[in-house]
């Protein structure tokens, strides 16, 4: 884990909501020189406290107006069997987020799709292929009441 100082949080808080400022503005911003700032900058980048950069999509923008919350019970419990399903999921575009839970319930998944009919068309030709599964207990979002892209840093 890399140890951050309240400037580090500074730069990222800015960073997370204004991933294409200027390093000159967010150098301003934080109270740091140009150089210095980008220097943290490509520390944070290397040690891995910053993955990437990227724009945010509007999903229903794009068209992908279900959101799917799949909770996957496994035929069996072990390192092996989450590994293979692990892999077996990765290859799914639809599946945006894969977690390991604790509880009755061994995989969370979110997945969107076009509609009913793709989602649909996404369990025969997909989910229902993947072995290892013993159970799925399948919600539908209706809408989002909090969505946040940024981490609460400060």
């Amino acid at each position: 884990m890399h140890s951050l100082d309240a400037k580090d949080i500074r730069i990222l808080a800015i960073l997370q909501k204004e991933g294409r400022i200027p390093m000159t503005e967010l150098a301003e911003r934080v109270g740091l020189s140009t150089t210095p700032c980008a220097r943290r900058v490509a520390q944070m980048e290397k040690s891995g406290v910053i993955s990437g950069y990227g724009a945010r999509i509007n999903a229903a923008q794009v068209g992908l107006t279900l959101t799917v919350f799949v909770f996957v019970e496994l035929a069996e419990q072990s390192t092996r069997a989450v590994e293979d399903f692990t892999r077996q999921i990765s290859a799914f575009d639809e599946v945006i987020e894969c977690h390991l839970m604790s509880g009755s319930r061994d995989i969370l998944l979110r997945i969107v799709a076009r509609d009913l009919t793709a989602y649909d068309r996404f369990l025969e030709r997909h989910m229902m292929q993947v072995s290892g599964i013993r159970s799925m207990t399948t919600s539908f979002a209706l809408r989002p009441l909090v969505q946040r892209d940024t981490l609460p840093l400060t």
